[in-house]
């Protein structure tokens, strides 16, 4: 029998704690160097994301974001970025078939994350969400595959109900993440829940697995003690981050463009502050 504890790194020793009680914010960094200022923020844990990564290459986001290869390749460089653990956007496995979904989380796992998650999200307008009984046995295969590495990854499924636009969205996700809690997830996800109600329920319905909740804009009453006190244990930001410095980018952008001056670089960030950051790393 394997002792799942002997094998587990500090990272992924500490990714099981952070799980077990209180709530983190768990941020998503698209490069290296974002992943670096991070963790020098005092941030805990990292996410990678799909959408982030894809916006940094000149690409739309979509259930396949980047190539297997090329996600993969990137998910290896951010958990070696830093020490932290980190958790891989791993969007619809990159398969349809549980058994393709089985063999890539494997791969996925050896990048060495701490944890990855896996969606219901098909990226087909007329069907957006993998029929329910494939979409539990795609999570199944997951756990499965996880187990079959001997490596106690954080398994996360994220129903994509309020993102696809579901009318039925809410009673969607609370069946779904249930059935996924049984599928084997160790913790479950909606990403687009806004209604503390519906939060609550999500967090009452799958006790006592954790829950994730992304805040991936200003939302009254979305604070982290706010979500703490629902019962939230994980909060994320999506793209968030990269889309705010996409915006500062193209607020500068358009200034010199559109002004002809360079009024604007007065708020970039100083040069000997990220040398600083950036050269405790060599």
């Amino acid at each position: 029998m394997i002792d799942r504890a002997a094998i587990m790194s500090p990272a992924l020793a500490a990714f099981h704690a952070l799980h077990r009680s209180g709530c983190f914010v768990l941020p998503n960094p698209w490069d290296v160097g974002t992943a670096v200022v991070l963790q020098h923020l005092g941030f805990v844990a990292l996410a990678t994301t799909s959408a982030g990564v894809a916006f940094s290459r000149g690409r739309p986001d979509a259930v396949v974001a980047l190539p297997l290869g090329d996600m993969l390749a990137h998910i290896r460089e951010i958990v070696e970025a830093t020490p932290l653990p980190v958790n891989a956007d791993f969007q619809a496995g990159y398969a349809d078939a549980p058994e393709d979904v089985a063999r890539n989380v494997a791969a996925c796992v050896a990048t060495g994350v701490a944890g990855l998650s896996i969606e219901d999200a098909t990226g087909d307008s007329a069907a957006p969400l993998y029929e329910r009984s494939l979409a539990i046995e795609r999570v199944r295969a997951a756990r499965a595959a996880i187990d079959a590495t001997g490596v106690p990854v954080v398994l996360t499924a994220r129903c994509e109900a309020w993102l696809v636009g579901d009318p039925d969205a809410s009673r969607v996700a609370l069946d779904r993440l249930v059935a996924f809690a049984d599928a084997g997830a160790d913790c479950l996800y909606a990403p687009g829940v806004r209604s503390a109600a519906e939060i609550s329920a999500i967090v009452r319905a799958v006790a006592p697995r954790p829950v994730n909740v992304l805040v991936s804009a200003p939302v009254p009453g979305l604070t982290v003690a706010n979500l703490a006190d629902l019962g939230v244990r994980r909060i994320s930001v999506g793209s968030a981050l990269t889309r705010v410095a996409f915006g500062a980018f193209i607020r500068a952008a358009r200034s010199i463009a559109e002004t002809g001056t360079f009024d604007a670089l007065a708020d970039a960030s100083p040069f000997a502050e990220l040398d600083r950051v950036f050269s405790a790393r060599t």
